[in-house]
């Protein structure tokens, strides 16, 4: 009877080795699919956190841009140039006169 017990306990461990095996691939199987899935997730992240920088250094360009124009429409000497150079407005008694341009534009259509 105890080769038979011996047989039998070695038998068991065989076995228990085996699932301790298996239950250990499954695990580490589970570990690489999550490592993974945090990599991909850092990736998009990274990608994610470029462009939003890129973003803020043109809304930051852009609101520098604006901060000027706000600081010049606060000169009224600039206003004046500014809205007799673009609407063509006058002072007093002066007469505003469109001339032709001398773009080629115009002149091949």
């Amino acid at each position: 009877m105890t080769n038979k017990k011996r047989k039998v306990r070695k038998l068991n461990k065989k076995i228990i080795g085996k699932m301790i095996s298996i239950v250990m691939i499954v695990i580490a199987i589970f570990i690489f699919v999550a490592v993974g899935k945090q990599v991909r997730n850092m990736y998009t992240l990274t990608k994610q956190a470029k462009l939003v920088e890129e973003e803020l250094i043109k809304l930051q360009d852009e609101n520098a841009a604006l901060y000027t124009t706000k600081n010049k429409l606060e000169d009224p000497n600039y206003v004046t140039t500014f809205a007799r150079g673009e609407y063509m407005f006058s002072k007093g008694d002066e007469k505003v006169f469109y001339l032709p341009s001398n773009n080629n534009d115009e002149a091949s259509q």
